[in-house]
């Protein structure tokens, strides 16, 4: 196979003149011939103004080069897609599929004999190992990582689990117009990804417990230089792997590295949405995440990591305190350490260099875990028939058992409208209801299953109640939620089914969600939704293409065309 400039030439019907056009032409750009005949290692360019979690990628770049060629192979930097949650419309997760198709095409189409990747805001390091894992090409991931602290009036605040919190406080009349103004200012005091365990860090444990990149990787902060260290040694290491030739993603990525993943993912109270991810990852692959068998593993793993949400400390307390490698420690047999990783080292070998911390408490013992079961459960019943998941690590305990009266959003937008007004009839004890606002409904998925507390019951003190919907919700948010209820409701799921007032039943302890109306009515509603059609945003272009592809949660919303060969 060919290596180098040599790979992948342009077709012009004569494989010499391909080669030589190419070489003419990127000498333009002022290279040697000594340069151009090394081994190439292509690096993403994922920075845009638009994206303060990446704000650093310019510097992870430079540093990353720097690696690759103290290690005497060639670095070319290509720009991709860049994403960005909170600047991105409708929502993030609708454009993840298209930064995969991007990523994974410009790694075929461009000379690179081993791939850097470089990602860290919600959906770019699970469409960036997407692609990496069709594409199969050597590759490295490099987490941007997540902010340093901010601070008001004493208290130590993280984005954007303290931006739910306060912004709640604010709704509730508990803060007023000049103090929020205040807390806008000091909730990101630097780029990188939220400092809490949203899903960029859980995204960012699980590439690392998955093997695909550097031990401690995950957890350094953004502007630390130890980040810019780490970024070196991966561009070092991408030279050796485009000179060896491996490994590629499908020599890490095994049924033992999924597994680990899923238990890294419950042991940190990870976000709900890397479940939907690391499941699009899987059927990339000729494996799967069984939804039984990660709720029973959240039967058995702890949470150990002491994080808000679910917690108290902050990613960087969790870096300093040992990080992945200190956590893979802890949980001892629980993970299957002859598992590989990009360096060649085992799990078993990283586990062994990890740093022995005196007085932390980030990172807990079994003995002493943050919460005895892991962060998510799955549950099923005739609302959710191919499941829903609830980040239990995050929820209040009094309503993991609870039944209410619903009160039902036919969309974000109705939500939107009517949820504060003092007109709505609910109480503390009724269950808020969203749907159409799963992958087809909103579309997109967006993270509105944090509904918000109506607000003349948040100025009465509710701090929580149930809620559910086919939406996704933040890895920063708190609650008793229900998520990702499949089928969604706009593909004639049983959500669509509810109204005002029907009893719903939730019970964790027994993995149920259930809608206790008699099978009999359930069909006279279901006889009477009106049929699906095509709607006027999925016309034409990639929201055609979304709409006609998209699957549900519980196959990691990846187009199913893109899936591998079988599934």
């Amino acid at each position: 196979m060919a290596d180098g400039l040599r790979k992948g030439l342009t077709s012009y019907g004569d494989a010499g003149f391909s080669l030589f056009l190419r070489k003419a032409f990127i000498k333009a750009m002022g290279y040697s011939d000594d340069a151009l005949n090394r081994p190439i290692v292509g690096i993403t360019n994922t920075y845009s103004d638009y994206n303060p979690c990446h704000g650093n990628v310019p510097d992870i770049i430079e540093a990353v080069k720097r690696g690759v060629m103290l290690s005497g192979a060639m670095p070319f930097v290509f720009p991709t897609i860049s994403i960005a949650e909170s600047f991105a419309h409708p929502t993030s997760m609708y454009l993840r599929n298209l930064m995969a198709m991007d990523t994974e095409e410009m790694i075929r189409a461009q000379p690179m004999d081993s791939v850097v990747v470089i990602g860290g805001c919600d959906k770019t390091l699970p469409a960036q190992i997407m692609a990496a894992v069709s594409a199969d090409l050597p590759t490295v991931v490099i987490p941007v990582g997540p902010m340093v602290v901010g601070h008001h009036k004493g208290e130590v605040l993280g984005a954007c689990t303290d931006c739910r919190r306060l912004w709640a406080k604010y709704r509730a009349g508990e803060i007023d117009d000049n103090e929020i103004e205040a807390v806008n200012g000091r909730l990101a005091p630097s780029v990188g990804t939220c400092m809490v365990m949203g899903t960029a860090s859980t995204m960012a444990c699980v590439t690392e417990a998955l093997g695909l990149s550097l031990p401690m990787s995950a957890t350094i902060p953004a502007p630390h230089a130890e980040r810019f260290r780490s970024a070196e040694a991966s561009g070092r290491v991408a030279a050796q792997m485009a000179k060896s030739k491996g490994p590629k993603p499908s020599e890490i990525l095994t049924p033992a590295s999924f597994r680990n993943a899923q238990i890294v993912m419950q042991a940190i109270g990870g976000s709900t949405n890397g479940l939907i991810h690391l499941t699009a990852i899987a059927n990339r692959t000729p494996y799967k995440i069984d939804l039984e068998a990660f709720d029973k593993l959240g039967r058995e793993v702890p949470v150990l990591v002491d994080l808000k949400p679910s917690g108290e400390h902050y990613m960087e307390h969790f870096h300093h305190a040992g990080g992945v490698p200190k956590l893979m420690a802890q949980l001892g047999d629980l993970i299957d350490l002859d598992a590989k990783t990009i360096t060649g080292q085992t799990l078993r070998e990283v586990v062994a260099g990890a740093e022995e911390v005196p007085g932390q408490d980030a990172i807990r013992s079994k003995a002493n875990p943050i919460k005895s079961e892991g962060a998510m459960a799955i549950l099923h019943g005739n609302l959710a028939p191919r499941g829903a998941v609830i980040k239990q690590s995050a929820a209040s305990p009094k309503l993991l058992q609870h039944t209410g009266k619903a009160v039902v959003f036919e969309s974000v937008e109705d939500m939107t409208l009517r949820v504060d007004d003092p007109a709505l009839e609910v109480t503390a004890d009724d269950v808020l209801v969203l749907r159409n606002a799963g992958p087809k409904g909103a579309p997109g998925m967006p993270e509105a299953g944090y509904l918000p507390i109506p607000k003349k019951l948040a100025r009465t003190g509710v701090k929580d109640m149930v809620r559910i919907s086919d939406a996704r919700m933040s890895g920063t948010a708190f609650g008793t939620i229900v998520l990702h209820i499949t089928p969604e409701a706009a593909v004639g799921g049983p959500l669509a089914l509810v109204k005002n007032g029907d009893m719903i039943r939730l019970d964790v302890a027994k993995r149920s969600i259930d809608l206790l109306v008699d099978e009999a009515e359930l069909q006279k509603r279901r006889a009477a939704l009106a049929p699906a059609m095509t709607p006027d945003w999925a016309k034409r272009g990639y929201a055609h293409l979304f709409n006609e592809t998209i699957l549900q949660a519980d196959e990691g919303c990846d187009f199913d065309f893109m899936r591998a060969k079988g599934k």
